[in-house]
């Protein structure tokens, strides 16, 4: 039986179709890979499914009473609150309920024998339902989970308006998953999850009990979890049962078929439109041009296959710097106390470095002390002549309406707008994107943007904070080719190594670090 039927849903946005006519069916504990090229319109189907965008043709009926669990991106937490109590919100019914028992308890002490029985009823009942609810494990639950994402390690009092943008990502993904949904829509949950973590996760989705539809761009973690392939491209929604390994090797075979369907129905409208304007005008043939006119109008026309554009990433050194970058003395980094004990490193001209280690060891505040942004605690930083940094950080929340081709020229007025336009074009971004606000794009699409920045920006060294966030296969391995070709110095943060490990010279392992 299906939990939600989705019937010729077709949504555009302003004049741009996203997609047209999807039909699909979500079966009892089908786990789902959905797919596609970076602004294909994977988020903007979730929202669909999840109501909050209406989509402008098509019906979307889910069975009553299904419980839905999205993944949202962006959440405004309150103050005040700790991550332990946020994360027992999940179980709020409950603790409602156990209120309820405990002042059904006082009442039962002060009334009378037949308002007793009734009270004593509804006290059974509350009773049973936490029992069956497992209520009084709770917190075990909750220790299991954020052990698992690594919130454990982030302070179990700490309140959550103070976390990161990725730290608020994990324990908005740990209180879904304590709510176990009929349905989770997960959209890029391993996002900010370093490999233990994603692997607890694959763990915890091989054995999740319900349905789930998953956004993810690591293909490895996809066809260990997944059953069924949801593929968007094309404007089109393609269904594959099998992981993503068995997906891949049907789909070469389906696009071939595509792109054969295509030239062929083109063939026949050409056919038919030659001969309906000669024999239209023609009295002894006028007859047949327009019953072939009658046909042309009726053919379901199958949309031109529009291959992703493959980014074509390139950096360039503006200046040759002194051969020492940056020299770093023991240099103490952290808010009130040091994350981990003082350090001393030199960088060299043309070095590349990965920084690894788990969330929160301070990979991010690292790089941000090293450059300046974060006062360091103690130490000193300093820099070689001539050293032009350009800096990707890893949280990016653009509100802007400009579009990317108004925020490239506005940073670069010197130059053309054709210019601009072919800089986004290298990048992977079709005219229909460069002409969107950026608040619209998807995140693919926005860190696309943000490397054409970097492209276009004077600089030779580049300090990267997790760049593969949101890019889809190809575009990684587009941005690996360029940094290993680039001729500058390199420092980047990733829970990738078969991004980086190709190309790094050297490796900060900070998790090391903290234990000298």
């Amino acid at each position: 039986m299906s939990i939600v039927t989705v019937e010729q849903v077709t949504h555009y946005y302003g004049d741009k179709l996203v997609f047209k006519n999807i039909d699909f069916r979500l079966l009892n504990q089908e786990r789902v890979g959905l797919v596609g090229p970076n602004g294909a319109g994977k988020s903007t189907l979730l929202e669909i499914l999840t109501g909050a965008i209406l989509p402008d043709e098509g019906t979307v009926i889910w069975q009553p009473n299904v419980r839905v669990g999205f993944l949202e991106q962006q959440v405004d937490l309150k103050e005040g609150v700790s991550i332990r109590h946020y994360l027992r919100s999940a179980f709020q019914s409950l603790y409602d309920a156990e209120a309820e028992m405990i002042e059904l308890s006082k009442q039962m002490g002060e009334c009378s024998e037949a308002e007793l029985e009734r009270l004593f009823k509804r006290f059974s009942a509350i009773q049973d339902l936490l029992d069956q609810e497992d209520f009084y494990i709770i917190d075990p639950k909750i220790e299991e989970i954020s052990n698992g994402l690594g919130i454990t390690a982030l302070g179990m009092e700490t309140e959550v308006n103070q976390l990161s943008g990725g730290q608020r990502t994990k324990i908005l993904l740990a209180k879904l998953l304590l709510e176990e949904p009929d349905v989770l829509l997960l959209d890029e949950p391993t996002n900010y999850l370093d490999l233990v973590h994603i692997d607890w996760l694959k763990d915890y989705l091989k054995h999740y009990p319900n349905s789930f539809i998953l956004i993810s761009h690591d293909t490895g973690f996809v066809n260990e979890v997944v059953n069924v392939i949801y593929h968007l491209e094309h404007k089109q929604l393609t269904r594959y049962i099998g992981n993503y390994q068995k997906f891949k090797e049907m789909y070469e075979f389906r696009k071939q078929q595509i792109y054969a369907e295509y030239d062929k129905q083109q063939a026949e409208i050409q056919k038919l439109e030659t001969y309906i304007q000669k024999n239209k005008v023609r009295a002894s043939t006028s007859k047949q041009a327009k019953a072939r006119e009658k046909k042309l109008m009726k053919i379901d026309r199958i949309e031109k296959p529009d291959p992703t554009p493959r980014p074509r990433f390139s950096f360039q050194i503006s200046e040759r710097p002194t051969s020492v970058i940056v020299e770093v003395e023991h240099l103490e980094v952290g808010y009130v106390k040091p994350l981990f004990p003082s350090f001393t490193v030199t960088l060299k001209r043309g070095e590349k470095v990965a920084i690894t280690g788990h969330n929160g060891i301070g990979k991010s505040t690292t790089l941000r002390t090293i450059i300046g942004e974060i006062p360091a605690l103690g130490g000193n930083i300093k820099f070689g002549d001539r050293v032009k940094p350009a800096y990707f950080a890893q949280d990016w929340t653009i509100k802007s309406s400009l579009s990317p081709l108004e925020y490239m020229w506005g940073l670069h007025e010197k130059m053309t707008q054709k210019e601009v336009r072919q800089a986004l074009a290298r990048c992977g971004l079709k005219t229909e994107h460069i002409f969107q606000p950026l608040n619209c794009l998807s995140g693919g699409e926005q860190t696309r943007v943000r490397l054409c920045e970097l492209m276009l920006e004077r600089s030779n060294w580049l300090i990267l904070d997790e760049p593969t966030n949101h890019l889809d296969l190809q575009a990684k391995e587009a941005l690996a080719k360029a940094l290993m070709e680039y001729e500058g110095t390199v420092i980047v943060v990733s829970h990738e190594p078969d991004f980086y490990e190709s190309w790094v010279t050297q490796v900060w392992n900070l998790e090391q670090w903290s234990k000298k």
